[in-house]
Parts: C-alpha cells; structure tokens; sequence
C-alpha cells in the first residue's frame, strides 16, 4: 500500500507541472501513470495526465483510451461518445476499449448494449472474472437474477477467490427462491475451499435466515476459527444466541468480541439489551452505563437507561435520561411520544406541551396526539387554548371524546350554551363513552343526566 502512495513515476510527473518543465515519458509510462490516478480517484490529475500525453504521443491508441476512461469518471458523456465513435474501427480487438464502451452504456442506462460489449470482450478472452462480474451487474440492473446467476458462476470459476461473486451468487438463489440449490453450491464451494472466510460467513448467514440458528453458529465457529479476530461474526453468533432467547451465551460472545474492539459502546449497549431479555435488570443497568462511557452520546443507551430507572420506580431518573437521548436525537418521533408521557408522570405538564405540540405537527393524522394535547392543555386549566386546538383535531377526527372534551372546556369557560351542544354531539356521536367521561370530567355529570332527561 505504502508503494502504491509513493509512484515514482507519478511523483516525477508532478514534479514536472510543478516546476513547469518538460520530462519525456514513453506511452507505457504515462500509461502508469494515468492509471495510478485513476485508481487513486484523483480524476483532474488523471486528465492532466492524459493531456501531457497525447502531446507528446498523439496517435496512441491505448493513451486515447485511458482518456475515454477519464471522460467516463467525470461523466463527460458527448466527448466520450465522440472519442467512443473515433476509435471504434481500429479499437474492436482492444479489451479496456470495449469495456469502456460497456461503462458507457451501462452510466447511460441502457445495460443491454452494455451486455453487448462485454460479450464481444469475452471472446478476447482477457479479464474474464471481471467481465462476468460486469455482465451479471448489469442482468441485475434488468431485474434478471437468472442471468445474473449464470454469470457471477462464471466469475468465481475463473476466480475462485473472489467475494464479490460469491457473495451474489447466493443473492441471486435467494432472489429465485432456490434455498436447497443455494445450499448444495455452498457446500460444494466448502469441499474445494474449506478455509473460505466468505464462504462461512454466507453459510452462517444462511442459516440464520432460515432460522436454523445452530447450524449458523456452526458456520460462524468455522469462520472464527480460521480468523479469530473477525469482529463482525461475533455479533452475528450472538444474535444467533438472542434469537433462540439464549441470553448469557449471547453475552458470553459479546464479552469475547469486547476484547477485540476499539469502539465498545454498541456491544456494551448489545449486552445490556439481553441482560434486560434476561430480567436482570441492575447489570443491564451497569452496561449501559458503560456504554454511555465509551461514547457519552450514544442516545440509544441513555434511552435504554431511561426505560429501565422507569421499571426500577424511578421515573425521575427516567426523565433525566429521555431528555438527555431527545435532545441527541431530535427528529425521533418515538423519543417525543416517551418524553411526554415521563413529563406527565412526574406532574411537568407544562413541560409536556413542546412535545406534545411536536406529535400533532408530525402525526396530524394520528388521534391519541390531539387528545393527550387538549387533555393536559385542560389539565393545566388552559381551556381557551384547548378548545382552539380541538377544533383544529376535528377537522382531522370528528370523533366523541374530543366532542367531550370541548363540552368540558366550554363549562369550565361558563360558556353552558356551547358546553351542551358539544354535549349533545359527543353523545349522539358514541353515548358508551358517557361513563368514562362523567368519571374524567365532573363538570359535565349534571349536564348529562339533563340531556338524558330531556331526551326521555
């Protein structure tokens, strides 16, 4: 890697702009040089390459080339069909012209020209992992996962080794729903290539997917017995473990993969979680807490505290660390709904209002945020206020309770006129709420006895 940073050849090219002179480089030089920045993804010193080049080498072919390439990453797509039509007689037996030709259709949106190239490169048999890995993109692009099958096959047969195909290899059977062939190709793989980290992964995490979670384990074992340092796996054993409601051997792996990790705040999130599952609340407690030391605004943890000090009869505690989590994570509609409800509970309802306003501009739709708005409006005696917002609610859902409400707000206001027609309407609207509502509301028993009364 560090060779690859340090060019020389490059390093003299740069040199050569910098100090505004001229070195000769040969076409197989500047070759090298292009491509290390294109492969660098530094597209301006690439041009500025290609440039230099074509001065001193005008009539090459593979120089012309690379500046098709370089077209293609800055998406200069009408100089790149341009050149693509200028070279195109004598460049038909060249396999990085063709495959650029193949990029330009493929960036272009039309994945069957792109095909077409590609199958006329394959018969230069040069690249052929990677032009089948190309094809098979591009059969994706078409939603063909048969196709694409095919041709992530023949990648992995001219390279074993690479991932990237088999690890779309078993997308595509899983696309095509052909789980039993998916698993005979993984385990034939694993006859040949039995160290295969990749390979153990995808038969874990098949597995896992069909819910046969010790065989995955299984899979993972042989994985981390041949890397044992691949954190990620650990966390998928775990969550093997956690899926069978195994809660101590989930920690158990969670801990080994502790030892591994600089960054230990999620996993000691992960594990507070299933000491939760498990019940034992005080050191799920613990490990949240240390998650929060790892990363002081990891706002997942300080919620998971907040749900905990709720259950442990500590709501106060509760709301300290829902506000610190809401804060952190301000657009969590989720956070808003459980801060309101700690701010209500521990008897904050002006408190509870900024969130509550949140839910009705976010949720209008949702009918339980416009009844527990007007609910603690009423309940800190703000009723001109509520009765403008459960007009508003109306508008949205012309349902009872917010009839009942308003009839409550009006008799609190000595408004009785207003206060019985809203009456009226809730119980024409749904009378079986009438019980629960005299309960909440007192004001409103005597006027419905009267309508009873009048009714009768």
């Amino acid at each position: 890697m560090e060779e690859f940073f340090e060019n020389e050849l490059a390093k003299k090219f740069e040199e050569m702009i910098e100090n505004n002179e001229e070195f000769y480089f040969d076409t197989e030089e500047y070759i090298e040089i292009i491509i290390y920045y294109l492969e660098l993804g530094d597209y301006s010193y690439a041009e500025m390459a290609v440039n230099h080049a074509l001065k001193i080498h005008p009539n090459s072919l593979e120089i012309k080339t690379k500046q098709l390439e370089v077209f293609l990453e800055l998406e200069r797509y009408t100089k790149a069909k341009e050149l693509i039509d200028d070279l195109h007689q004598s460049s038909l037996e060249d396999t990085d012209f063709l495959v650029c030709c193949a990029k330009y259709y493929s960036n272009l949106g039309n994945p069957k020209k792109s095909i077409e190239y590609c199958q006329k490169a394959l018969l230069l048999e040069e690249e052929e992992n990677f032009l089948h890995n190309f094809i098979a993109d591009e059969y994706v692009n078409l939603d063909d996962p048969f196709n694409a099958l095919k041709h992530y096959t023949s990648a992995l047969e001219h390279d074993p080794y690479d991932e990237y195909s088999l690890e779309n290899v078993m997308v595509c059977y899983s696309k095509l729903n052909r789980s039993q062939e998916a698993l005979d190709f993984l385990n034939q793989y694993l006859d040949k290539f039995s160290f295969s980290e990749t390979a153990w992964y995808e038969y874990g995490q098949f597995h896992f997917n069909k819910k046969n979670y010790e065989e995955a384990i299984k899979g993972f074992d042989y994985l981390l017995a041949i890397n044992s340092s691949a954190v990620g796996v650990y966390a998928n054993k775990a969550a093997c473990y956690e899926a069978m409601g195994e809660w101590d051997k989930a920690i158990a792996v969670y801990e080994e993969m502790l030892d591994l990790e600089y960054t230990k705040a999620f996993t000691y999130y992960k594990i507070g979680l299933c000491y939760k599952e498990a019940k034992k609340l005080v050191p799920a407690l613990t490990s949240f807490q240390k998650s929060l030391r790892e990363d002081p605004q990891f706002y997942l943890a300080m919620m998971e505290q907040s749900y905990l000090y709720e259950e442990l009869g500590n709501p106060k505690e509760a709301l300290y660390f829902a506000q610190e989590a809401t804060a952190l994570n301000e657009g969590n509609i989720e956070y808003h709904k459980r801060l309101a409800f700690l701010y209500i509970t521990c008897g904050e309802y002006e408190e509870s209002l900024t969130c509550l306003k949140k839910l009705i501009e976010s949720e209008p739709t949702r009918f339980y945020n416009w009844y527990a708005y007007s609910e603690v409006l009423m309940l800190i005696g703000e009723y001109e206020e509520a009765i403008t917002i459960l007009e508003k609610a109306l508008k949205v859902h012309p349902r009872a309770e917010l009839y009942y409400q308003l009839s409550n707000c009006y008799f609190h206001l000595k408004n009785e006129a207003e206060g019985i027609s809203k009456l009226e309407k809730a119980l024409e609207l749904d009378p079986s709420l009438s019980k629960d509502m005299q309960l909440k509301y007192p004001f409103i028993k005597e006027q419905v006895k009267k309508i009873k009364t009048k009714k009768k």
